[in-house]
């Protein structure tokens, strides 16, 4: 790919997000970049996710999770999910967090949250892009702005 065509595909902008999940004991997130509302009827969200993040076979089996939004107004929980983490220490276990009426591990300190479950997945390359339908949502802070993320370049985070 030449340098020109993936630095403009970097300028898409996207929003920050957590997507999180809960099976039996195990907490587990990862830090998301492409989430998109796909539908109106039902309401369905499409977000990428690789086969090795944390929590795929939770919310590929039909857990509830959740998509927490970043807000500009608090950003110090996404350290936790920048380079991984080792399972057996769940960041959840430093984040302030509570499970919603649908089920989703919900941050407190992001901006909103939606409650999905899994409808499919399609494989177009490295990544698998799932769409879940939204059970419920919540704004967690009004006030706050969605944190907009622009990269450097498409081929990298």
């Amino acid at each position: 790919m030449s340098d020109d065509k993936a630095i403009g595909v970097g300028q898409i902008p996207s929003g920050l997000f957590i997507v999180s999940v809960q099976d039996g004991e195990q907490k587990d997130g990862y830090l998301a970049s492409w989430v998109q509302q796909v539908s109106f009827s039902p309401l369905v969200v499409a977000f990428t996710i690789k086969k090795d993040r944390p929590g795929y076979e939770a919310i590929a089996s039909g857990k509830p999770f959740a998509i927490n939004i970043v807000g500009e107004h608090d950003t110090q929980y996404m350290r936790h999910f920048w380079s991984g983490y080792d399972p057996s220490n769940s960041p959840f276990n430093d984040i302030d967090h509570i499970i919603g009426e649908s089920g989703g591990l919900i941050i407190k300190a992001a901006k909103s949250a939606l409650e999905c479950r899994f409808l499919s997945k399609a494989e177009p390359g490295d990544h698998e892009v799932f769409f879940a339908e939204v059970l419920d949502s919540r704004v967690l802070n009004t006030e706050a702005k969605p944190k907009v993320h622009i990269r450097k370049t498409g081929l990298d985070y």
